[in-house]
């Protein structure tokens, strides 16, 4: 039998001189992953649905509230979930943390133009588990199709 343990469990198994076979810790690392999207659309409309609620509420989430840099994302009516604007730089880039998540994992839009035919491109960096990357990838991707709906790109 299996057993699938948080890393608080573990080290009490540890602890107690416990064989640690058959156990799996579930607390792992999550790891960074980026995406790229070329956008025909101007740095300052897509800032504009990347970081305001107003914005955001057209193409991430059902409804988006903010208050004191503090965003609240619903979806389905369900409980909300809030993330705190890290870092930002207009028409460049926004970071959020989900208040729910590790300090040191966030996601980010980023903002750049091509050098050579000077194209808008959307990067999206974000973090999950390993074997959750592809899944959460295509979730960006339907994410992010209805945003260039939204946007006319």
């Amino acid at each position: 039998m299996l057993k699938i343990l948080g890393t608080r469990h573990l080290f009490n198994i540890i602890a107690s001189n416990e064989p640690l076979l058959g156990y799996i810790d579930i607390m792992s690392k999550k790891q960074l992953f980026t995406l790229e999207f070329p956008v025909r659309c101007s740095p300052a409309i897509l800032f504009e649905f990347l970081s305001t609620a107003s914005g955001l509420q057209e193409w991430f989430a059902d409804r988006v509230d903010e208050w004191e840099n503090v965003f609240s994302f619903s979806w389905n009516g369900g409980t909300p979930d809030k993330a705190e604007i890290l870092d930002q730089e207009e028409n460049k880039f926004i970071r959020f943390r989900w208040l729910h998540s590790e300090k040191n994992e966030y996601f980010e839009f980023c903002i750049e133009k091509t050098e050579i035919s000077n194209q808008t491109v959307l990067i999206i960096k974000d973090f999950a588990e390993k074997n959750e990357i592809k899944d959460q990838s295509q979730l960006w991707g339907y994410q992010i199709k209805e945003l260039f709906h939204r946007i006319g790109s």
